[in-house]
């Protein structure tokens, strides 16, 4: 029984695409080029902003990425 539980299209996960996407993402967001952008001498709540920037764009990651995983365990993404 172990040939249906190792096809693809029943992987729990998000797919490895979407991965990818998510991961080229995250390298582009915490490059040195858009983080230049964020690097002024300016505050957030009283916060410097490039932390808080940061800290904002892993957030964001983490939260698609949760979605993401979400979607595909309870089968609205489709087959694979």
């Amino acid at each position: 029984m172990k040939g249906a539980r190792n096809r693809p299209g029943n992987d729990p996960g998000p797919r490895p695409e979407v991965l990818l996407a998510l991961f080229a993402a995250a390298l582009l967001l915490f490059n040195f080029p858009l983080l230049a952008v964020w690097n002024v001498p300016a505050t957030v709540f009283g916060l410097p902003v490039l932390p808080v920037a940061l800290f904002v764009i892993w957030a964001g990651l983490v939260a698609i990425l949760a979605m993401v995983s979400e979607r595909r365990r309870e089968g609205g993404d489709g087959p694979a």
